[in-house]
């Protein structure tokens, strides 16, 4: 089974803790939005205590056009993008560095900016990956799209074995940020959302790992990925002449607790386990409700999603990148051989990306 080998992630340098994104947005809405003190009980609510952002707190307090924020965009996620690469590749849980050379292809995941040529070509013009690397880039699919992203490079490694592939993917929700948007989704947008980039390297079944790692790694088992029909108003973009609007029900956790279990119970099956067999969870932190919602859907004690609740205290809500961060965590993790965890994230969709992984 193709395996997971390493993650490294890129922060923005702009840390601001949720107390000062409170004050700001106690500033900007206070003269506008009815019962803004109840409203703004969120930014603590969610047990988030840091965030990082690509730009510093001023710069969001003024107007910017859809086409600058999106040049700013491109520019800063490459620069981000980079740094996770380096770091994943070089990463000190590898016995020796993987050189850009080896990398057959790039699955690149964002959802909070557009660019044509995509990222991943931008960041070739910088890298000294081969001329033949393929590029797939990935738009759209939000907080699912770090877990698809995995999904897809198994499915490449598990058709071309021998294959080493790189999951990039960066997310600038700040840069989306709408200082007009009176809407309560903006507002607990506000409270969540940030900045950041990671990298995931997975290798197939005939690439000599014994040279790379001499620890042991998760092998991707199987995936799943299910679509949630008549669910389009759950969570997304609504794209405006200013920008992206966010698009966050306030029934997402409702909608886990009764969609989520079912949904693991069909990828686990067909490998005679159950969910009480399953180790580790390793999850898109949406928020601490969601995190809650997978709880109760699958019976989970609070230390199994104690991992995810770390990052989003530390880094809030990356979309697609976050569930990466967690992942980095589990990696440096001593595992018991034969382990079986679930990486999961919900998405636009309204859908899910599911893997099954074992670690060997």
């Amino acid at each position: 089974m193709p395996r997971i080998i390493s993650v490294g992630t890129g922060v923005p340098e702009h840390a601001i803790s949720q107390d000062e994104t409170m004050e700001f947005a106690k500033q900007l809405f206070s003269e506008s939005v009815k019962d803004i003190d109840r409203l703004l009980k969120v930014f603590h609510n969610g047990e988030i205590e840091k965030r990082h952002f690509v730009k510093n707190i001023e710069w969001y307090r003024h107007n910017h056009s859809f086409s600058s924020k999106n040049d700013e965009f491109i520019d800063l996620a490459v620069d981000l993008s980079i740094k996770a690469i380096k770091n994943c590749l070089e990463s000190p849980t590898l016995q020796r560095q993987v050189s850009y050379e080896e990398i057959e292809a790039i699955i690149m995941i964002n959802t909070t900016g557009i660019a044509t040529p995509s990222l991943e070509a931008r960041i070739m013009n910088r890298l000294p990956f081969s001329k033949n690397t393929k590029r797939i880039p990935i738009w759209g699919l939000g907080c699912a799209g770090g877990a698809a992203g995995l999904s897809r490079a198994y499915e490449y490694c598990k058709a071309f074995p021998d294959a080493k592939v790189l999951v990039v993917a960066v997310e600038l929700c700040s840069l989306t940020f709408q200082k007009d948007d009176l809407s309560k989704s903006n507002i607990i947008g506000t409270s969540l959302f940030a900045d950041g980039s990671a990298a995931a390297l997975i290798c197939g079944d005939e690439v000599n790992l014994n040279e790379i790692i001499g620890r042991k790694v998760p092998s991707i088992i199987n995936t799943q990925s299910t679509l949630m029909k008549d669910s389009l108003d759950v969570m997304g973009w609504n794209i405006k002449d200013e920008g992206l609007y966010v698009v966050f029900s306030k029934d997402i956790p409702s909608i886990i607790k009764d969609w989520l279990k079912p949904e693991v119970e069909q990828l686990i099956i067909h490998h005679q386990l159950t969910i009480s067999q399953i180790k580790h969870f390793i999850a898109h932190p949406g928020g601490k409700k969601v995190l809650k919602a997978y709880e109760e859907a699958l019976g989970l004690p609070p230390e199994r999603t104690a991992t995810s609740l770390e990052v989003l205290r530390e880094y809030g809500n990356m979309s697609s990148v976050t569930v990466l961060f967690v992942l980095e965590r589990f990696l440096k993790q001593e595992m018991k051989n034969g382990d079986y965890g679930i990486i999961a994230a919900l998405g636009p969709g309204f859908s899910s990306e599911l893997l099954l992984v074992r670690w060997e």
